[in-house]
């Protein structure tokens, strides 16, 4: 019994060894805990495309949006650690274990990093009829009219809310919180002056601002964006402010490691490729690319610097 015992692990790891060799083997699923269309799809069907071709079979990209990104995060964490199901996500991923007082995951133990994307500034536009041209005199104004201005978010919990949130932190000012459903109704509350202040990616305003329509005052990131090449960083006006949106691949815990290798250098692979930078370029995001070691630090940096936030803030979302 031993020695067949002994014989069948053999064959098992045999087994194993050749499955990672030929992977992919069949059509690997990309969750995007996202419904279709928005910043994340976009991204992931890009990086799809690319490393599909490259590896010869299909990344299919599978929305899977609610609960905060949430169900889709699940969906990848309790599948088989083998390849075929990954996760494309962003922000949210840090963001949710403090926001909820229970998750069904651990987004730092229960997933395995293969490679940062990229990353998308928070661009901060107000309405043109606020008499502020900078980020100082928008401090200057704030501070001389304390929870006077109302400032726009996708949502509680949502990128917006999280970088005004710590935008007030930062400066000591304080304004007001409206939440809306998404993109779109937040740009058209600031359009028709029902708030006046929003921090969002710059695809989401970048129609606006082109038409003087809203008013930018600052990007933030360590450089300007390419977007926009004119409206400065924080960092540039005096304010070591940075903050946005970023994009990651990940697979479940537990995945082979020569898998993870083969997906992060072809991902990385894919980020060099002239015609994939431009078209994420053309999404308002700065190409990133890192081991699977690097990103597992950012991730974990990033989780406590908007825990931190959070915490502040004082949200809390059951």
């Amino acid at each position: 019994m031993l020695r067949v015992t002994v014989a069948l692990a053999a064959v098992l790891v045999v087994f194993a060894a050749r499955a990672e060799d030929n992977y992919p083997s069949r059509p690997v699923e990309i969750v995007v805990p996202f419904a279709p269309g928005g910043g994340t799809d976009i991204i992931a069907r890009i990086v799809a495309d690319r490393v599909g071709e490259k590896l010869g079979q299909r990344f299919v990209v599978i929305n899977r949006p609610g609960a905060s990104t949430n169900i889709g995060t699940a969906a990848v964490v309790n599948a088989a650690p083998d390849g075929y199901t990954l996760l494309l996500t962003s922000i949210s991923l840090a963001a949710n274990p403090a926001l909820y007082k229970k998750l069904s995951f651990a987004p730092l133990t229960d997933l395995a990093p293969i490679s940062l994307i990229a990353n998308s500034p928070s661009v901060l536009v107000v309405s043109p009829a606020l008499p502020v041209t900078s980020v100082a005199e928008l401090i200057a104004y704030l501070k001389a009219h304390p929870g006077e201005l109302n400032y726009a978010s996708y949502g509680a919990g949502s990128g917006p809310h999280l970088a005004a949130e710590l935008f007030q932190d930062l400066t000591g000012t304080r304004m007001v919180h409206v939440p809306y459903g998404g993109g779109s109704p937040a740009v058209l509350a600031l359009l028709r002056g029902d708030v006046q202040v929003l921090f969002a990616g710059s695809l989401a305003v970048l129609p606006q601002i082109r038409a003087g329509s809203l008013k930018p005052l600052g990007v933030a990131a360590d450089r300007r964006t390419a977007l926009l090449p004119d409206v400065p960083t924080f960092v540039e006006q005096g304010i070591g402010y940075r903050t946005g949106t970023w994009f990651g691949l990940l697979a479940p815990a537990k995945t082979p490691p020569a898998i993870i290798e083969t997906l992060n250098r072809e991902v990385m692979d894919a980020l060099r490729n002239e015609s994939v930078r431009a078209r994420l370029i053309e999404q308002g995001a700065d190409v990133i690319g890192n081991s699977p070691r690097a990103f597992a630090q950012f991730l974990k940096d990033e989780t406590e610097r908007l825990s931190i936030v959070i915490r502040r803030a004082n949200i809390q979302l059951d």
